[in-house]
């Protein structure tokens, strides 16, 4: 969420930065918050000066008593009990204004980096590196969801009994190099500075709105109405919230986690070809990585995690490129955004593997995530977070672009987690 303090001082540039967005009614919107943030400020300063009177009337119906000039206490006491009602409905007031400036907030995204082009979808997206030769497959390979039939280690079917479509079951040694590759990417995480954490799969609305999942994205969350909690569509929301609340020393900078978790998301309204067997799912593990900034080095980090993130699909010899997303694909809640996406030779067609993101302040001023500066004064932190990876469509490009007329050969890499270097 944009800080109150940064809209008044950066009217223009916002509204150009939602321009970016192809944000619509970009300038109107800020005026509404501009003009409902002046309607607060006046009916504080009121409220205010209301309540400094009261205080001083309190003080002197005392004096007045014990000096005996009991009409005058009475008059003043009065007094007090209409500037009590008038605070009161000030109050009420108030309170009805700072939530329709909330509501307000809550539906400005964050305003790009300068990086960010502008654009109005994914076609837009800027390459900004490749690495890895594309394979040539032999004669008769296959995708993914026939592979995974052929070997009899992912039953799609047998999911859809259970659940419904979007929730694979994994089986023998699909199971096993799914377990691989978690461990292994948790391994990396862990040899590159991030502490390994286990967060809980649920969250509470407080912790939606923290991260920006709420109000924006609540159709795509899956919600446990009695409970009124929701399951976690990524580690990202759990973990970053460990640090809602929070104020921190310049000393505990960087904060780095890394946890896998599984991962639900209704992904309503996907269908079609581009969806079909792990392409996109509504259950899925993902290894994340998250962290929390000092401001003046956050852009460094992300550039840090990018190339960690790199080294990673390197090991694996994926063949991979990076966009930076331009303002029309852009996350509500980021300020720029790197895509990762392996080249699936048996589909034809590049898959996103990760998004590693710096959103800024703006989940910092929702979490109310401060630290002490140098000067002793509070200041937001920022926060950044990126796929470490998830695991479906690496899966799927690990088992297309592996394939031989042998079987799947499992990358080198791997083969230490697996036990075993090919699918027979």
């Amino acid at each position: 969420m944009l800080s109150l303090p940064y809209i008044r001082e950066n009217k223009d540039l916002i509204i150009k930065g939602l321009a970016v967005r192809n944000f619509k009614n970009a300038e109107m919107m800020v005026d509404k918050v501009l003009e409902t943030d002046a309607k607060r400020r006046s009916a504080q300063t009121e409220l205010d000066n209301i309540l400094s009177e009261s205080n001083k009337i309190s003080k002197e119906i005392g004096k007045l008593f014990k000096s005996g000039e009991v009409q005058k206490a009475n008059i003043a006491k009065e007094k007090t009990v209409q500037l009590k009602e008038k605070s009161k409905v000030l109050s009420e007031l108030l309170s009805e204004i700072e939530s329709e400036l909330n509501e307000l907030l809550y539906q400005i995204p964050n305003i790009p980096n300068v990086l960010v082009s502008s654009g109005s979808s994914e076609e837009d997206n800027e390459v900004v590196y490749e690495k890895g030769k594309i394979p040539q497959l032999h004669d008769g390979a296959m995708p993914h969801w026939d592979l995974c039939k052929k070997y009899d280690i992912i039953d799609f079917e047998l999911g859809n009994k259970i659940t419904g479509a979007g929730f694979p079951v994994y089986k023998g040694k699909g199971a096993k190099l799914q377990r691989a590759l978690i461990a292994y990417f948790l391994d990396k995480n862990s040899a590159a500075g991030y502490t390994e954490v286990q967060p809980p799969l649920l969250i509470n609305e407080a912790s939606g709105y923290g991260t920006g999942q709420l109000p924006d994205k609540e159709g795509q969350m899956y919600h446990v109405g009695v409970d009124n909690l929701y399951l976690i569509p990524t580690a990202e929301v759990p973990v970053t919230n460990f640090y809602r609340d929070v104020l921190l020393k310049e000393s505990d900078f960087p904060i780095c986690n890394t946890a896998y978790t599984p991962c639900f998301r209704r992904e309503a309204g996907s269908y079609g070809a581009h969806v079909r067997g792990l392409n996109r799912l509504h259950q899925f593990d993902k290894v994340e990585i998250v962290r929390i900034e000092h401001p003046e080095r956050s852009y460094e980090a992300l550039n840090e995690m990018v190339e960690h993130v790199k080294g990673i699909l390197q090991e694996l010899k994926l063949p991979y490129r990076i966009l930076r997303l331009c303002g029309g694909d852009l996350g509500f809640t980021s300020a720029l955004t790197y895509d990762f996406e392996v080249f699936s030779t048996a589909q034809d067609r590049w898959l996103e593997i990760s998004s590693v993101s710096n959103f800024e302040t703006f989940q910092a001023n929702r979490l109310k995530l401060r630290f002490k500066n140098k000067d002793g004064k509070s200041q937001l932190a920022h926060t950044l977070n990126g796929s470490s990876l998830a695991l479906p469509r690496v899966l799927a490009g690990l088992l297309e672009n592996c394939q031989t007329e042998k079987g799947i050969v499992i990358p080198e890499v791997l083969q230490a987690y697996t036990g075993f270097n090919m699918i027979d």
